[in-house]
């Protein structure tokens, strides 16, 4: 029993703990990322719409499993019944999901709609996904570029506020409060950008350019990892965005331009 106990108590804290990064993970860490986007925000909501549901129908299939199992065990009904069809039931069983389903569909393809794009964008940056490392450029600040690795963990620096396995040694500088478009490709295999508390994920391919967009609604790192398995080296290619106010993003685009013109 103990072990059972305990295979149980494992599963649960897998289940509801949170599998995203941002800021960083904590320990015991049991919910969603605090959401830092309107993107984020309104998976947050499709979330528990969708948590209340699922809840629901939990509740329902287990109140009828222990009610077959008292009134229809061999004890309680010794004969039972002959009944092989019952048009109602099955109009019922084949009804309900389908308007479940419905109910489900109408918010969500909301969603997908409402995540796609942004119709008027302030600014872009494009995301390409290399084996096994991030590319960024700013084409609308004179093509401002660079390449962003992974700090070894051997150079990990907690005093700057570095974490294992997330820190960069060149981190995305973005602007809050600033709708911008995010062009993301790849340069060899599929990979995934992905930035759980701003609500992003979307494919990186190979001859193809994906689009979607953000709004960061305060300042703060925020972490991410490709989410597609793209090699070896997958889960050491992550995401470090830090959001700053325009005024802060403006004086680091003029930085970036005088570095690169020395």
């Amino acid at each position: 029993m103990t072990r059972i106990f305990f295979a149980l108590l494992t599963a649960g804290f897998f289940l509801f703990a949170a599998p995203a990064l941002a800021q960083y993970a904590e320990p015991w860490q049991m919910n969603l990322q605090e959401a830092a986007s309107p993107t984020a925000i309104e998976q947050y909501k499709f979330h528990n719409f969708l948590l209340w549901i699922i809840t629901a129908i939990t509740v329902f299939v287990l109140g009828l499993l222990l009610y077959v199992a008292i009134r229809f065990n061999k004890r309680a009904n010794p004969v039972p019944s002959q009944t092989s069809h019952n048009i109602l039931i099955e109009i019922i069983w084949t009804v309900i999901p389908v308007i479940i389903l419905v109910i489900i569909a109408v918010p969500s393809f909301k969603l997908l709609y409402f995540t796609d794009r942004t119709p008027n964008p302030e600014m872009t940056l494009t995301v390409t996904g290399y084996q096994w490392y991030w590319g960024y450029e700013y084409p609308d600040n004179e093509g401002i570029n660079f390449l962003a690795y992974m700090i070894p963990e051997k150079d990990i620096d907690a005093a700057k506020g570095q974490h294992r396995l997330l820190s960069t040694d060149n981190a995305v500088v973005l602007p809050i409060d600033t709708n911008i478009q995010i062009l993301a490709k790849a340069a060899d295999v599929i990979h995934a950008f992905a930035v759980p508390a701003l609500g992003l994920k979307i494919d990186a391919m190979p001859g193809h350019t994906n689009e979607t967009w953000v709004r960061i609604n305060k300042t703060g790192t925020y972490y991410g990892q490709c989410s597609e398995l793209c090699g070896k080296d997958h889960a050491y290619m992550p995401i470090e965005i830090k959001a700053v106010t325009k005024e802060e993003f403006a004086a680091w685009v003029q930085t970036m331009k005088e570095g690169e013109s020395q």
